[in-house]
């Protein structure tokens, strides 16, 4: 990556951190200034943009339950809303052409239609990072709107085939074959330790799998989230992600660096640009009472809807196909370019307001909600708990069993991962599903007796949020929460939190004072 582009993205990235904005909107603004000033991208960028999303495809599949996929919500709510919305562009584009639009006018229903099919996607790359930040790619709505990105993805692979006529080699049948080398694959995870060999390891079938679907005529980044979600239910899944994460955000930047460089927009295309954002809310409610209609939670609609509620980079492929063909002017190639820039960043700021949403229109969004619950949204509840810990990753389950050694059956532990509760609960734990930020959870719930509350969440502004939801549902005991760094421990004591423990400094006085019994004792 040339320095030029580092530099830019620096700079804007750290300006937009600073007025608390997600940084990708600092990258996306700094490829169209670059783009400005003239700067040409170098076929680098383009290499890095294609690595961060070849990554991307594998991390989540490292994170992805295929039976997620199966789900009737899923699948049929992807189907639906797609038809929904490529019959609402299509009508549209065809009245505006009666009206002789510019850029309109020349289209006729076929074109309009596939117009509508572009803009039906949402986009991966943009909500995974939403998603990731907010720690809620576990949660009942990050599931629901993961699986209905890969049903997208599977959509357009077959689009693409149809679309170029590149039918797939009668090798591809051979890709079955994946099946019988699992556990040949998740050996190599294994045997490939804790250091640098685990990340090198991620690359290689990361980009292994998609040479391999290449190869056999399917679009590689599928085989990039196919090798990944062979290794979902590895022990080492989520080690091998974590270190792959840093990478992978960085070589993102280059695919929002690579937007920006599609093509200088005219004062016309921003505002026709603009124009089509303006489409997001409807497409939001489309999302919200197709899942609401399958009986999904309103919450679980509103937050799914929501995240999914932008364009995709992938709507850019088709759009370029139509342009190859000359269904489409060139310039629909630029503006469909600043829509789905100007998606992410409609996206990236209301989703940081997506709980506080939630709460404010609480009532009004359960109106919609079916009087039938889904099984997975049937909670249990804590009987006679005296302290509760929220999230059961590695230091809120050591709090759990530490705490369940002193008072037994007093302690629940909960977590919004359905996976990792029944692993515990296999463990003979004492543990609920249930998302903490979910403000119907603690209004439905019995805290009178509860006297500690403890949020082993790595999220400052989930455990600020969460604080706030107890104290509205009428939590009177006490909270605690855990921190990575001194000023985000003061935060969050500013906040109200009774009692902030710093695990990086803490954790090392812990260890002190019991290897201190060895010689005491």
């Amino acid at each position: 990556m040339e320095f030029i582009w580092v530099l830019f993205a620096f700079i804007c990235g750290l300006g937009v951190k600073i007025l608390k904005l997600p940084p990708l909107i600092g990258f996306l603004a700094a490829g169209f200034f670059l783009n400005y000033v003239g700067i040409k991208p170098a076929e680098s960028l383009d290499a890095l943009a294609d690595l961060g999303i070849t990554l991307l495809l594998f991390t989540i599949g490292l994170k992805l339950n295929i039976k997620d996929l199966l789900k009737r919500e899923v699948w049929l709510g992807t189907g639906a809303h797609m038809l929904a919305w490529t019959a609402f562009i299509c009508f549209l584009v065809i009245a505006l052409g009666s009206l002789s639009l510019a850029y309109f006018a020349a289209l006729d229903w076929q074109v309009a239609a596939m117009l509508g099919f572009a803009l039906s996607f949402s986009s991966t790359v943009c909500i995974v990072k939403l998603l990731e930040e907010a720690g809620e790619m576990k949660t009942r709505h990050g599931k629901v709107a993961i699986g209905v990105l890969v049903m997208q993805d599977i959509l357009a692979v077959l689009f693409l085939v149809m679309a170029t006529g590149k039918v797939p080699s009668i090798f591809a049948l051979g890709l079955f074959g994946l099946l019988l080398i699992k556990p040949l694959i998740k050996h190599l995870v294994q045997q490939s330790g804790h250091g640098e060999l685990l990340p090198l390891t991620g690359f290689f079938l990361a980009l292994g799998g998609y040479e391999l679907f290449e190869l056999v005529g399917i679009k590689g980044d599928l085989g990039a989230l196919v090798m990944g979600l062979l290794l979902s239910n590895h022990a080492k899944a989520a080690e091998l992600n974590k270190a792959l994460l840093s990478f992978k955000d960085l070589f993102l930047i280059g695919f929002f660096l690579s937007i920006g460089f599609t093509a200088l927009p005219t004062l016309e295309m921003i505002g026709l640009a603009l124009l089509l954002c303006l489409l997001l809310p409807i497409k939001f409610l489309m999302f919200f009472f197709v899942f609401t209609g399958l009986r999904l939670r309103g919450r679980t609609a509103y937050l799914a809807g929501l995240a999914l509620s932008n364009f995709s980079e992938f709507g850019l492929i088709v759009v370029a196909l139509c342009v190859d063909n000359s269904w489409l002017p060139k310039e629909w190639l630029v503006i469909l370019a600043l829509a789905v820039s100007f998606s992410f960043v409609f996206t990236s700021v209301l989703y940081r307001y997506a709980h506080q949403g939630y709460s404010k229109y609480q009532r009004k969004i359960k109106h919609f909600e079916s009087r039938q619950r889904l099984p997975e949204d049937v909670y249990l509840q804590p009987l006679e708990a005296r302290v509760l810990v929220v999230g059961l990753g590695r230091v809120g389950k050591g709090a759990f069993l530490a705490l369940a050694d002193v008072l037994g059956e007093k302690v629940w532990g909960m977590d919004a991962d359905r996976d990792r509760i029944e692993r515990q609960k296999k463990q003979g734990m004492q543990v609920m599903l249930g998302d903490a930020e979910d403000a119907d959870l603690w209004d439905n719930m019995d805290l009178s007796a509860m006297e500690l509350i403890l949020l082993a969440l790595p999220s400052v502004e989930d455990i600020r949020h969460i604080h706030d939801q107890l104290r509205n549902a009428g939590y009177k005991g006490q909270l605690a929460a855990i921190a990575r760094y001194e000023d985000e421990r003061q935060e969050l004591l500013e906040h109200g939190i009774d009692h902030v423990f710093n695990f990086y400094t803490e954790a090392g006085t812990g260890f002190a004072e019991e290897s201190l019994l060895l010689i005491n004792g």
